[in-house]
C-alpha cells in the first residue's frame, strides 16, 4: 500500500518488480506515470484512485497476471500501450470521462472478451485492440471520428461489430485476420476502404458497401474465402 502522503510517483518506479502481487494507490496521485508497473508480471490487481486523470504510456505493459482493473471516472486519457500484453485481463469498462484511447492501449490482451467504449470517446488509435484474440463483440459509438490502422487486426474471435461512428475511412488492416467475422455493414460516411482492410476474414459471407465509397485499396478483401 502506498500511503496517502505520497502525491506523485515517477515513471518506471516499479518497473520489472516481478514479485509484486497487488498494490493500492491513494489520492491525491493524479497520474499513473509511464512504465510505472511495466513488467510487473505477478501483479494481479490494482486500485486506481479517483484522483487519477491520465494513464500514461506502457503504465501496465506486460502485467501478464493482471486479471482485474477498474478505471475511475476521473480518467480522460489512456495513452499508448498502457495495458499492452495484459494477457489475463478479461473485461474492462472505460468510463464516460475518457476522450481518447491511444495506439496499442489494449494490444495483445489475449483473454479480453468484452470492452465497453463510452460515447465520450472521440479517437481510437492504431492497433488499440490488435491481437485481442478472445474479443467477441464491440460497439463503436457515434462520437468516434477517428480510428487508426490495424485497430482490430488479429481479433480472431470477433463475430459481431456495430459501427455507429461517422469516420470516413476503413483504413489499412482494420479487420486483418478477423477470421470469425461473418458480416458487417459499412457506415454511409465511409469514402474509402484501405489496404488489407478485411484481409483474411475467411468467414465473411456478406458485406454491404455504401455508394459513398469511391476507393478500395489493394488486397482489401484478399483471403475472404466465403465471399
Amino acid at each position: 500500500t502506498i500511503p496517502s502522503s505520497v502525491i506523485s510517483i515517477g515513471e518506471s518506479a516499479f518497473n520489472d518488480c516481478s514479485s509484486l502481487r497487488d498494490i493500492i494507490l491513494h489520492s491525491p496521485i493524479t497520474s499513473i506515470e509511464s512504465s510505472l508497473f511495466k513488467g510487473c508480471s505477478s501483479l494481479k490487481q490494482i486500485t486506481i484512485p479517483s484522483s487519477v486523470t491520465i494513464i500514461k504510456e506502457r503504465a501496465f505493459n506486460g502485467c501478464c497476471s493482471l486479471t482485474r482493473v477498474t478505471i475511475p471516472s476521473s480518467v480522460t486519457q489512456i495513452k499508448e500501450f498502457a495495458f499492452n500484453k495484459c494477457r489475463l485481463l478479461k473485461r474492462i469498462t472505460i468510463p464516460s470521462s475518457v476522450a481518447s484511447i491511444e495506439d496499442g492501449a489494449f494490444c495483445d490482451c489475449a483473454l479480453l472478451e468484452k470492452i465497453t467504449i463510452p460515447s465520450s470517446v472521440m479517437e481510437i488509435g492504431s492497433s488499440v485492440f490488435s491481437k485481442c484474440s478472445s474479443l467477441l463483440q464491440i460497439t463503436i459509438p457515434s462520437s468516434v471520428t477517428k480510428i487508426g490502422e490495424g485497430v482490430f487486426r488479429g481479433c480472431s474471435s470477433l463475430t459481431n461489430i456495430t459501427i455507429n461512428s461517422s469516420f470516413d475511412a476503413i483504413i489499412s488492416s482494420f479487420f486483418f485476420g478477423c477470421k470469425s467475422l461473418t458480416e458487417i455493414t459499412i457506415p454511409s460516411s465511409v469514402t474509402s476502404i484501405g489496404y488489407q482492410a478485411f484481409n483474411g476474414c475467411s468467414s465473411l459471407t456478406e458485406i454491404l458497401i455504401p455508394p459513398s465509397v469511391t476507393s478500395i485499396k489493394g488486397s482489401a478483401f484478399s483471403g475472404c474465402s466465403s465471399l
